[in-house]
């Protein structure tokens, strides 16, 4: 089997002492390359946790995480940040995007920031704004955008650069139902005509439905 994350006795604690929070416990996680799944559970189960480790956004843990190959606990800054940029795309409740700055400006900001060519993605800018339906708001500025027009932006920015893995976390939870929708179908079109392996944090049954596979967190642990 080819799995693309592999998360392995897992444990994370916040605070020390009497003031500790233990979110999770021992947990186990392994996604296949190409597979959609959504991780669902409980508020405040630690679902965000469980993606920020994978994500490498928070390295205090225990336990063991493979994301492409790579020991993520294992790795230096500049290595795990060249992993993040190269590797994995992320999309968030809150859009981030950058006010100042057009649609395409938004999108190719990652690009940009890691030394990359900008005109060496010009083809795949055109693109990537017809697959999220973002072609007539190229030069718009977030301010001018609905909120699934604002999403549909940062998933852009975040599937740009071609990840191998996409992480999101409740990526429609400020969404109406039908914004909601459309970010559902656009991951669903990335996992199944791009290969895109998706890791999606959900509370919403509906939303998880679009995966190959669910699995929920709950007790600190995986279950499924």
């Amino acid at each position: 089997m080819d799995y693309v994350i592999t998360a392995e006795n897992v444990s994370k604690t916040f605070g020390k002492g009497e003031t500790a929070a233990q979110v999770l416990q021992g947990a186990n996680l392994q996604i296949e390359k190409g597979s959609f799944v959504s991780l669902m559970g409980p508020s405040g189960s630690g679902k965000s946790t469980l993606l920020y480790l994978i994500g490498g956004l928070d390295r205090d843990f225990e336990g063991n995480i493979t994301v492409a190959g790579e020991n993520i606990g294992q790795m230096t800054d500049k290595k795990l940040s060249q992993l993040r940029s190269q590797k994995m795309g992320f999309v968030f409740q809150f859009y981030n995007l950058a006010a100042n700055l057009t649609v395409e400006e938004n999108i190719l900001l990652p690009i940009e920031m890691s030394g990359r060519r900008v005109k060496d993605y010009a083809g795949k800018l055109e693109e990537i704004l017809e697959i999220t339906g973002l072609t007539q708001k190229r030069k718009s500025y977030p301010s001018q955008l609905s909120g699934g027009q604002q999403q549909r932006t940062a998933v852009a920015r975040a599937v740009l650069g071609e990840p191998d893995i996409l992480l999101a976390d409740e990526a429609t939870g400020n969404l109406d139902a039908s914004s909601g929708s459309e970010i559902m179908q656009l991951f669903k079109r990335l996992n199944t005509e791009k290969g895109v392996t998706i890791l999606q944090v959900t509370h919403s049954s509906e939303c998880a439905s679009y995966g190959t596979r669910t699995v929920l967190l709950k007790n600190r642990q995986i279950v499924g």
